[in-house]
């Protein structure tokens, strides 16, 4: 399928336009996402409907705790992705096209047939994950489109790299998203990621500022994002360039694919980092990959009391009504219903 946002150039050549690294592509070769591919000067996606995955999960998964908490969410996914985390959690189907010389594979399915499966399995909301979304991004936009037609939700769980004209382009169609916001360091995005941190910056911005609903996570991997004098500038931009209601989830790390020198994040690195959120004025912060842990659950910013509970992707008591505190009435940022 013709791919979307890209500009002609001379000799066949094409820049795509639709994630930061604007790669131009010369005919017969493909972008950094190894899913786009210049032919003879039209560029197409090769995994328009190709889906590596189709499953349902808990909202929580994702992770997502302020959107329709306990519901279930139709995840879908296709290979491929713009980044090259030595840490990438999905690297047997993210990083298939740059590992596998190329290889392209998935289920040919169509955006009607995601959106009855999601219907039918009683889902609230579809989200576009495991890999890069903004790399299926033609497919991802058909069945946003249809998801709404439908009364269903979308959620993005991306990278946050994607260009102001992508993300312009499905902000209609997009209910809520987690960014990962990886570090708050050019070097360790340029080093880890093969990527730059100003633009995800950007990108958090303008989501929040379109009326997305955004929710941050950032996997802590010892020596290399951890330093508590970063934290707090990673924390201090969440609460003033978005909103102190913006929730914060810090993950643990456990050793993955290229990056398998060093142990899992302690949970007093998490614990830290979680008051060092607090600190900053953010009223929502997470611990993640902890099960059990008091930092899974939400705590209203007025009254402090527990209001919902969770342990793993378990949903307790939810004490919220009408995005406001069931017990004091305070404010809880959210997308309740």
């Amino acid at each position: 399928m013709e791919a979307l946002l890209y500009t002609t150039l001379k000799n066949k050549s094409v820049s795509c336009r639709l994630c930061h690294h604007r790669c131009v592509i010369k005919a017969g070769e493909r972008g950094l996402c190894g899913v786009r591919e210049n032919r003879d000067g039209k560029l197409s996606s090769l995994v328009y409907g190709k889906l590596i995955a189709g499953h349902v999960d808990p909202i929580e998964k994702k992770p997502l705790y302020h959107f329709l908490p306990g519901s279930r969410s139709y995840s879908i996914a296709t290979v491929g992705c713009n980044f090259r985390c030595r840490f990438c959690q999905n690297a047997d189907i993210a990083q298939m096209p740059a590992d596998r010389k190329g290889m392209i594979t998935g289920a040919e399915t169509t955006a009607a047939q995601v959106v009855a499966a999601a219907v039918g399995a009683n889902c609230s909301s579809i989200s576009y994950t495991y890999t890069e979304p903004t790399i299926f991004f033609e497919f991802a936009c058909d069945t946003a489109r249809l998801a709404h037609e439908q009364g269903l939700k979308n959620i993005f769980v991306t990278n946050g790299y994607m260009s102001s004209d992508a993300l312009t382009t499905i902000a209609p169609y997009l209910d809520g998203a987690n960014v990962d916001l990886k570090a708050y360091n050019d070097d360790f995005y340029k080093e880890q990621c093969g990527a730059r941190l100003g633009p995800v910056l950007d990108t958090l911005k303008q989501m929040h500022g379109a009326g997305v609903f955004v929710e941050v996570t950032t996997l802590l991997i010892p020596g290399l994002n951890d330093n508590p004098q970063e934290l707090k500038q990673l924390a201090a931009f969440i609460a003033d360039q978005l909103s102190p209601q913006v929730p914060w989830h810090i993950s643990r790390f456990h050793p993955t694919y290229r990056l398998t020198d060093r142990g899992p994040t302690p949970v007093k690195t998490l614990e830290t980092a979680r008051e060092i959120g607090l600190a900053a004025g953010l009223q929502f912060v997470y611990t993640g990959n902890v099960p059990g842990d008091d930092g899974e659950n939400t705590f209203c910013p007025g009254c402090g009391e527990m209001i919902i509970e969770r342990r793993g992707f378990r949903v307790g008591a939810v004490r919220v009504k009408s995005g406001a505190c069931a017990l004091c009435g305070a404010a809880v940022a959210g997308v309740w219903n």
